[in-house]
């Protein structure tokens, strides 16, 4: 496996721990869900690092990945996820091949 693709995979062990952070609900319903979404995507070198990790329901999740809400969703996502580690940029949710 390369180095990027396993730096964007969500390991067992962050999902875990983001799913008990979040208590097992959608970050934006409060439905059941799954901590599996990447508020940075991969698509744009978005980590699978428990800091770029949310929970989030199976239609939230369609609907962060494929509607106009998206733009709104990140922001909610942002904003929870600042409250959660209030010193963490965005700039280390991103894979940097320099950075090892």
């Amino acid at each position: 496996m390369k180095r990027r693709t396993k730096a964007l995979a969500i390991q067992p062990k962050v999902k875990k721990a983001v799913y008990e952070r979040d208590g097992g609900a959608c970050i934006f319903c409060g439905r059941p869900g799954n901590p599996e979404a990447h508020y940075i995507p991969r698509s744009h070198g978005g980590l699978g690092i428990e800091e770029n990790i949310i929970t989030a329901c199976r239609e939230c999740h369609d609907l962060l990945d494929n509607s106009a809400q998206r733009k709104g969703m990140l922001r909610i996502a942002g904003e929870y996820l600042a409250v959660k580690y209030p010193d963490f940029p965005d700039e280390k949710r991103r894979y940097d091949k320099y950075a090892e």
